[in-house]
């Protein structure tokens, strides 16, 4: 089974063209460099589904937080940080 897991863009770091880009995304305050490229439309402020260093997919905020609050039901996260 694969897992996503939702977080915060928050800043575009990395634009070589405009297909490769790298974002930095915060998940509940742990911050990490994702690669941007499977979604150009993302922009900062969006809450993004990532897989494997991959941001896969755009999702709505209560989306993104109704995942981290099932994630911290299971133990597999602390509180969220944002």
């Amino acid at each position: 089974m694969c897992l996503a897991i939702p977080g915060k863009l928050l800043s575009i770091d990395v634009e070589l063209d405009e297909v490769f880009r790298q974002g930095k995304v915060s998940f509940g305050g742990i911050l990490k460099d994702v690669n941007l490229t499977m979604l150009p439309d993302a922009k900062v402020g969006d809450f993004v589904l990532v897989h494997v260093g991959v941001a896969i997919s755009i999702v709505d905020e209560e989306e993104a937080r109704q995942t981290f609050e099932y994630l911290r039901q299971m133990g597999e996260v602390e509180e969220l940080k944002e």
